[in-house]
């Protein structure tokens, strides 16, 4: 197949292309079985296992492994491989006050600059997202969720801010899914995910930053403690 296709990804095999490296496939295919649990918490990457299933070479999956460590996904042990980062209560609480404050200064920033095309495409994700909650659709809901959250910080337009944000989500992804396992946080999250939308068409960014702010600091002592009962 010619390097400038488009990405090809079944369920068991990655196919590069011109656009991405295979070692990028790679570390986003690793990223997704940590995040579904299929990796779990303090287990060893079975490199030869994930070779075959990915149709690939030791080289692309231990580059790959390189960027998930920088991420601090996952631990690379010398001479004993990788196993994935357990998360702990103090990671939470190291990481959550920054995300929180870069939530804010996004939702500030985003009410100046968003269109009204871009307000109808997250009140559109919004209702979309309540649909998934009623029916108990916590994937979906989660997915719906994140492209919310993805659209208010490209509509705040600030390169610096989006590259950090990412840096640090991509700790916490895991984190924010199991902030909505118990079905009393799930519900308020929806709540408040109504007043972050009406306060977005309002343009009320000082607001905004804050609601958004809340929002996921709210999350920090649910997740804590899932964290010591897992």
């Amino acid at each position: 197949m010619p390097m400038d296709k488009i990405i090809e990804m079944t369920q068991d095999k990655i196919i590069p292309t011109g656009q991405t490296t295979l070692h990028e496939d790679v570390a986003d295919k690793l990223r997704q079985l940590i995040f579904d649990g299929e990796l779990e918490d303090e287990a060893r990457i079975p490199e030869k296992t994930l070779c075959e299933r990915f149709g690939i070479s030791r080289t692309p999956l231990r580059e790959a492994l390189k960027v998930l460590a920088r991420e601090g996904l996952i631990a690379l042990l010398p001479n004993r491989g990788a196993r994935v980062v357990k998360l702990k209560p103090s990671d939470i609480d190291e990481v959550f006050p920054v995300m929180g404050a870069l939530e804010a200064v996004a939702g500030e920033t985003a009410c100046r600059n968003i269109s009204d095309e871009g307000i109808a495409e997250i009140r559109a994700l919004h209702y979309q997202m309540a649909l998934h909650h009623t029916r108990g659709e916590r994937p979906e809901y989660f997915k719906c969720n994140q492209m919310i959250h993805e659209k208010i910080l490209q509509a705040a337009e600030n390169p610096t801010l989006s590259q950090v944000y990412k840096s640090l989500s991509l700790r916490i992804r895991r984190a924010r899914y199991m902030a909505n396992i118990p079905h009393n946080r799930w519900d308020q999250a929806m709540a408040e995910h109504q007043v972050i939308l009406d306060t977005l068409a309002a343009r009320d960014g000082v607001r905004l930053g804050e609601l958004l702010k809340i929002h996921l600091l709210n999350k920090s002592d649910v997740i804590k403690s899932t964290i010591r009962d897992s």
